[in-house]
């Protein structure tokens, strides 16, 4: 199992290195058919050129932290995974205790914990994890890895892929741009919050929703980048390297939901945004 303590970079894998590494599983955490990232999405993720890439790719590959294949992709090895999961770990970690502790709004977090989370060191990680309450996820919903380099496990689905009506919960906002998680916090539409999908207009017409005693619609754009998953899943419970898989909720609103088993040993306390 992986551990992370100690060090900032237990590997000393360059800290650009390992944003490509960590931006690469999250894309590939997003797709359902593949692990395999292509570098053109990699690159619109990263903000780079395409050449840009293919120098990084050739560089992660030499080091072993990535298998890659014309025309297929990159996807990572044991070892990427692992540099892919520190870099998370650190990053998400950040974003919260600026959020959490010292006030800063979440549209604000993500270039400050990319300049400040590779040098955070595992021992400043666990303060920060123990004042900022031990979250499971970062202001916009991702799930942090554990200490021991465990994922957890989420079950989600854009808003788009639901069939309303619908009892739901918004799992995580796939969007780094300040403008919309501003206008999303307006509306009240942040991780952890429940809400009611009552009806969608044909045509890719816009969304109505309930959220408390208020209606909300939005446009299928923005409701493109909310993840939801159903009430009992926004905890979470499980981790990816666990056997489980999800089945589909018996509401038939198309939401995945997470097979119930008995869980083993103590876990520790939970909070959410």
């Amino acid at each position: 199992m992986v551990n992370f303590r100690g060090q900032a970079n237990p590997s000393h894998v360059s800290p650009v290195m390992q944003e490509y590494l960590a931006e690469a599983y999250r894309v590939a955490s997003y797709q359902t058919d593949s692990d395999w990232v292509s570098t053109t999405d990699l690159a619109d993720r990263m903000g780079v050129s395409p050449p840009a890439v293919a120098r990084m790719v050739g560089r992660l590959k030499k080091r072993g932290l990535i298998e890659h294949e014309p025309y297929q992709g990159m996807r990572l090895t044991p070892a990427g995974r692992r540099e892919a999961l520190h870099y998370l770990r650190q990053h998400r970690l950040t974003e919260m205790f600026l959020v959490r502790v010292m006030g800063f709004g979440w549209h604000e977090v993500h270039g400050e914990a990319e300049a400040l989370g590779p040098a955070v060191s595992e021992r400043v990680a666990d303060r920060m994890n123990e004042l900022a309450g031990r979250p499971q996820r970062c202001p916009h919903g991702e799930p942090i890895p554990t200490a021991d380099g465990r994922m957890p496990r989420v079950v989600d689905k854009v808003l788009t892929a639901i069939t309303p009506p619908a009892s739901l919960v918004i799992s995580r906002v796939n969007t780094d741009d300040p403008e919309k998680l501003i206008y999303l916090a307006e509306l009240g539409l942040t991780p952890g919050q429940p809400f009611e999908f009552v009806s969608r207009a044909p045509f890719e017409g816009p969304l109505r929703l309930r959220i408390e005693d208020h209606e909300q619609v939005i446009g299928v754009e923005l409701a493109g980048v909310l993840r939801v998953c159903a009430p009992q899943d926004f905890l979470l419970t499980e981790f990816e390297d666990d056997s489980n898989d999800a089945d589909e909720s018996p509401e038939g609103s198309g939401l995945p939901t997470r097979k119930r088993r008995r869980r083993r040993g103590k876990q520790p306390p939970v909070t959410s945004i």
